[in-house]
């Protein structure tokens, strides 16, 4: 099942005021002492942040630069050959640099006119409740740090590449963006730990790392597999099921491989009819039904 700790490094403040990011033993970076002082002060500024300041602006290196022009390369490629079409009109109109990260403030210029959704700065895990909850008012917590230059096409946490390349593009979507404002919704009406576990593994399977028919092939929406070089080609490969919210709610998980089911739509129409429709009604009891339609 999902275990959002796993997704990103933990992040403690000390009796000083030092802020820490705790890279696993098998992070890319975790060897590197310039890396780690990296990552600890672009998370002090975001755990510096206050609702209503502009987002901190991080002066990226040039390392970090090229990591995000690799992958830009990589990835819109992919896109063009794998994305469905509501994605890449997203892209299009979004028009995200290349060359460059854009600042957060930068990309919520982008989307507020498209959408209406922001960006607003994270510097590692949001709880489950305070993620999905922002939704509502159309707010995305990201990221701002970059993965490992080491890497540049692997990394084992959400960063920015992920926030922005994924989600960003997705949110671009007004159709997608409506159903991201349904979760948000959602979660004011959701009193159980259990019932908040189950609509975030439905947004796994769908926002996530959703699949979707179009003119006779498989293309993918979902953020997970928008911003991963690798998950971007395997999907191709993976047990391809119709949508089922029960299903998708309490299938177990495992974040360190690619996955070997998706649950594929037979349009975007039947993604905001399912997926949406299920984010636009679902309540404890809602959920409690569906658990028990399981073996």
């Amino acid at each position: 099942m999902f275990e959002e700790a796993q997704l990103y490094s933990p992040v403690t403040t000390g009796a000083g005021g030092d802020v820490t990011v705790h890279l696993s033993d098998e992070h890319p970076g975790v060897n590197d002492p310039a890396y780690r002082a990296r990552r600890n002060a672009i998370a002090a500024r975001a755990l510096a942040y206050r609702p209503g300041d502009p987002a901190p602006r991080i002066e990226y290196t040039d390392e970090e630069q090229e990591v995000w022009r690799i992958v830009c390369a990589e990835l819109r490629r992919k896109h063009h050959r794998y994305a469905s079409r509501e994605v890449l009109a997203g892209e299009e109109r979004l028009d995200l640099p290349a060359d460059h990260i854009p600042q957060l403030d930068q990309v919520s210029a982008k989307l507020v006119p498209l959408s209406g959704f922001r960006y607003v700065p994270a510097a590692g895990l949001v709880p489950l409740r305070e993620f999905f909850g922002s939704f509502a008012e159309r707010v995305f917590h990201s990221t701002q740090y970059i993965r490992h230059h080491s890497a540049p096409l692997y990394t084992p946490e959400p960063d920015a590449i992920h926030e922005i390349i994924g989600h960003a593009n997705q949110l671009a979507s007004p159709r997608f963006a409506a159903i991201y404002a349904a979760v948000g919704a959602a979660v004011d009406r959701l009193e159980t730990d259990s019932a908040l576990k189950f609509l975030a593994d439905v947004f796994w399977f769908s926002m996530e790392f959703g699949v979707v028919r179009e003119s006779g092939e498989t293309r993918c929406y979902g953020a997970g597999l928008l911003s991963s070089y690798g998950e971007i080609e395997e999907f191709r490969h993976a047990e391809l099921r119709p949508l089922d919210i029960a299903e998708m709610g309490a299938r177990a998980y495992d974040i360190t491989h690619y996955q070997p089911v998706l649950y594929c739509a037979r349009s975007v129409s039947e993604i905001e009819e399912v997926v949406g429709g299920f984010f636009a009604t679902v309540t404890d009891e809602v959920v409690a039904r569906a658990a028990s339609r399981l073996p």
